[in-house]
């Protein structure tokens, strides 16, 4: 039997919360939910109108934060 010595990593600086990427798709989630309520609500033009726009930007914003590290 043979037994490893594990030697202790240096401790690694925090990322930023915004550098981070589990919350940050978690508000691209978010945005990309808002823009589809947005597409889909009968009442307000301006919801309706800015409404692709906020899909794009929430899925481009999911897929360039998905290439950030845990």
């Amino acid at each position: 039997m043979t037994h490893m010595i594990e030697t202790p990593r240096p401790d690694r600086p925090k990322r930023s919360f915004f550098l981070r990427r589990g919350p940050m798709e978690n508000i691209a989630t978010v945005v990309i939910a808002a823009g589809f309520l947005m597409l889909f609500q009968p009442f307000l033009l301006v919801l309706y109108t800015y409404s692709l726009v906020t899909l794009l930007t929430g899925t481009a914003m999911f897929i360039i934060v998905s290439k950030f590290a845990e």
